[in-house]
């Protein structure tokens, strides 16, 4: 099965790293560029099976029609905003 692999970068310094979770990494960022002001690259390298799955069932942008509208991880009845109600 394939894991997730994100590498992180610092172009200002020698901050640099490698994750298996999004989240861990998004956190990396953040704590990073937070406390350095420093902007860091990051690039997903590879996804989890189950991320890649959930991404392609959704479709690019999760619309209806885009979507695997078979999928067990899509809504066919979204809630509607609340500004609609």
């Amino acid at each position: 099965m394939d894991e997730t692999h994100v590498a992180v970068r610092c172009d200002d310094c020698s901050f640099a790293a490698a994750y298996d979770r999004l989240r861990d990494a998004r956190t990396a960022v953040d704590d990073h560029e937070s406390t350095t002001g420093h902007g860091v690259d990051w690039e997903i390298q590879s996804l989890d099976a189950g991320v890649s799955r959930a991404g392609a069932d959704a479709g690019v942008c999760g619309r209806p029609g885009c979507a695997n509208e078979d999928s067990p991880l899509v809504d066919p009845d979204p809630p509607e905003p609340e500004s609609e109600r």
